[in-house]
């Protein structure tokens, strides 16, 4: 029987299309309502609700010129002193809408009088509750522990609030066209990733992405991490080139994200000094000279705006760390040491 977490990594072009359809007038909405209210904003989040506030920032940063800030949970459960919120629109992003801090941190905004919005899977949650705004997810039960389908959906709410608060008709034509280009990538990279066998012993990696793949990184990571135990760290190629790129010899194994764009032609350069140095190469690219020169190539098909690439480059990521997890003989739905509902504090 095939588990839970490979039905919830197929769900997502369906997923997406269905929460665009169902939210985007409302978020439009929601866009009007709070435009010059709030001067920047700030995100509560935690795990891979974190890695899609790391996409905010850019999507939000670029299209809009908001300033935008994680928040840190700890300074009001912990320390029990919160930051001054004023001027702030406040964002809680949580896949099950339970966890204690980052209630604080939306509970705290309230009292300050900031502006709050909630995206979740749980519309009863008790974030949903502190919110002035809650926007669902539309994913359904998310039961397998690593989360993918709630990642990717909460990257397309990023991306419709983004045109909410400026419109943009190229930008929303290629959000609808998007997810009808995602089964493929899916179905695409499943025939690839059945050759992750020679990484079986990996025992750890590092992930490069950049720009608005920085969140690709991270989540990518995340997920290697949560099921197979690889130790795997992202970093942007600017950062890894300070330092950590000493750690590069024979063998060692480079995850890169590298989509066409803005950024391409600082990974393509990153990449082929990581390849002089002997690095194994795991790539996911629309482009060929990227994948023709990597170990393990993801094929990524070209007309995906850069912007809108990290839902569309995680998944390639997600299914390598399910193979991975498969050929380490884990248990994919349940990792160990792992649950679905994390309250931190």
């Amino acid at each position: 029987m095939q588990e839970i977490l490979f039905s919830e990594i197929t769900e997502q072009p369906e997923i997406i299309r269905k929460l665009i359809k169902s939210e985007a007038d409302s978020i439009g909405k929601i866009g009007s309502k709070l435009m010059g209210k709030f001067k920047y904003v700030v995100i509560a989040a935690r795990g891979t609700s974190d890695n899609a506030a790391r996409y905010a920032q850019y999507v939000l940063g670029a299209f809009n010129k908001f300033q935008v800030a994680l928040a840190t949970p700890s300074l009001y459960t912990v320390y029990k002193n919160p930051p001054n919120l004023s001027d702030a629109l406040v964002i809680g992003v949580s896949q099950s809408g339970q966890s204690p801090d980052i209630v604080s941190v939306l509970a705290s905004a309230k009292e300050q009088g900031a502006p709050t919005i909630c995206i979740t899977n749980d519309v009863k949650s008790p974030l949903a509750n502190t919110s002035d705004f809650v926007i669902p997810l539309h994913s359904g039960p998310e039961k397998a522990v690593a989360a993918t389908k709630t990642y990717t959906a909460s990257l397309a709410v990023f991306a419709l609030l983004s045109l909410a608060f400026n419109k943009n008709a190229k930008h929303e034509k290629e959000l609808l066209s998007l997810p009808d280009k995602l089964a493929g990538i899916i179905t695409s990279a499943m025939k690839v990733v059945k050759t992750a066998e020679r990484y079986r012993y990996m025992e750890h990696c590092v992930v490069i992405g950049r720009g608005y793949n920085y969140a690709t990184a991270f989540e990518i990571a995340l997920k290697v991490k949560e099921l197979t135990r690889v130790v795997s760290v992202p970093y942007s190629s600017a950062d890894f080139s300070h330092g950590p790129i000493a750690t590069v010899r024979s063998g060692f194994p480079v995850i890169v994200v590298a989509p066409s764009g803005e950024m391409y032609p600082h990974i393509l350069g990153f990449m082929d000094k990581l390849i002089g140095m002997g690095a194994e190469i795991i790539s996911i690219s629309d482009k060929k000279e990227i994948t023709l020169k990597s170990n393990l190539g993801f094929v990524i098909p070209s007309g995906i705006s850069e912007w809108l690439s990290p839902i569309a480059y995680i998944m390639p990521g997600q299914l390598f760390a399910r193979q991975l997890a498969l050929e380490k003989g884990l248990d994919i739905d349940r990792p160990e040491g792992l649950t679905k509902v994390t309250e931190t504090y």
